[in-house]
């Protein structure tokens, strides 16, 4: 196998293994960060030997098996924790390799379920988890996700670092919470990946409306965790709602990459099988009882625009009581903008826009440029054009991303001087 053909082989296994590979040696050594340099330092063996050697028929025991060997070495040389030492030594005899393949091969144990939990856990700052998560469960080197979310790559290292070093000095348990602790701590692992998605589906920052790539990071890991935890409704939930929003990724560019809105895009573009994939998990949300919890109820939000044919058969009075709902358990004046909208849609203009009105003093939307952009759509609608493009000029300098900025300006320039 020529070099680059085996370098590439390389990255495909170490995406597809490490977070395994980190879970496991994680739950030896009790330190995510000693875990990662084990797993980092077994990947660099692999780069050293495997161009010689070819790629191991069992790349994932290969790793573990060598990122074991360091660890022993390491207590060894430390004199630390020499019962450690003894254990790790006993799990590498020939006895037990048939265990070690078979853990290797459990695509969703309990290692990885802890890692999860300890990477997501509340005690971090939800701009460390993402980072952490990424790196420790998505494979994602801090280059890339430095450039996934358009922050230097130093700031990047630091959070991580500092994640690490946070878990340890909290003595973070590398275990799967019980009982009460267990819903909180799992709204935070499912808050982490939905943040990831919605920086990939519609970007804060840049040139790109949309990052496709952590969307499929995002939709990776929600499918992991959905596997590790079936009976939890919000996992499927959040499932529904990723995938039903990725189902509409190959119709929200044009050709010059610009974003097309919702309702001029052109459904026969929709990826089908997502949109099944998306229905079946709200379903299976629906019969586990979680029908009503936040994600569940987004996911239903973007089901009625997903069975709509067209733009005009969707059923606007179905989404805005459905956000009414949301708003009950989850508060947001974001909901709120989004629920004066449908009702907009259902109701007529001028209902929508007493609603937005009201939105106009609250702190957190002062910055938020959907908001003047919203208000826009609905003074044209009711012929109120000069106030239309002052708003949609508004909108233009709040947006932080040039592609929305580019969109709200030329919509700007449609209505005239």
């Amino acid at each position: 196998m020529p070099e680059s053909a085996t370098h590439r082989a390389i990255v495909a296994v170490w995406k597809f293994e490490a977070a395994k590979l980190i879970a496991g040696l994680t739950r030896r050594v009790r330190d995510v960060g000693l875990a990662e340099e084990l797993a980092q330092d077994a990947l660099v063996t692999a780069l050293e030997q495997w161009p010689d050697t070819g790629v191991p028929d069992n790349p994932g025991a290969w790793l573990m098996t060598v990122a074991n060997r360091r660890a022993i070495n390491l207590f060894h040389r430390t004199k630390l924790v020499e019962r450690k030492h003894e254990q790790l030594g006993h799990e590498l005899e020939p006895d037990h390799a048939m265990d070690l393949d078979a853990m290797l091969d459990d695509p969703v144990g309990d290692d990885l379920l802890r890692l999860v939990f300890i990477a997501c856990h509340p005690v971090l700052s939800s701009e460390a988890r993402v980072a952490l998560t990424l790196r420790l469960l998505g494979g994602l080197s801090t280059e890339e996700i430095a450039r996934a979310f358009l922050v230097p790559e130093p700031t990047i290292a630091q959070r991580i670092v500092r994640a690490k070093r946070i878990l340890a000095e909290q003595r973070v348990a590398f275990e799967v919470p019980r009982g009460d602790e267990l819903a909180g701590r799992l709204a935070s692992v499912l808050e982490v990946i939905y943040l990831v998605f919605n920086e990939g589906y519609s970007a804060s920052a840049g040139d790109d409306p949309m990052r496709p790539e952590l969307c499929e990071d995002a939709l990776r890991l929600g499918r992991v965790l959905a596997g590790l935890v079936p009976d939890e409704p919000e996992a499927h939930g959040l499932i529904a709602l990723m995938e039903l929003h990725a189902s509409r990724s190959p119709a929200r560019l044009d050709p010059s990459g610009r974003v097309v809105l919702l309702l001029e895009q052109d459904r026969g573009r929709w990826d089908q099988l997502l949109i099944r994939r998306g229905l079946a998990a709200l379903e299976r949300a629906e019969e586990l009882g979680g029908a009503h919890g936040p994600y569940a109820l987004q996911a239903a939000i973007s089901a009625c625009h997903v069975r709509a044919p067209v733009a005009a058969d969707t059923d606007w009075e179905r989404i805005a009581a459905i956000y009414g709902e949301l708003l009950e358990i989850k508060p947001s004046p974001v909901v709120e903008l989004n629920r004066a909208m449908a009702i907009a849609m259902a109701r007529g203009p001028a209902a929508g826009l007493e609603l937005l009105d009201t939105l106009a003093t609250q702190p957190s939307l002062a910055s938020y440029h959907w908001l003047p952009s919203a208000r826009a759509d609905l003074l044209v609608k009711l012929g109120r054009l000069d106030e239309a493009r002052a708003e949609f000029e508004r909108a233009a300098s709040l947006a932080g991303n040039a592609r929305d900025r580019e969109l709200l300006l030329g919509r700007a320039a449609e209505l005239g001087s």
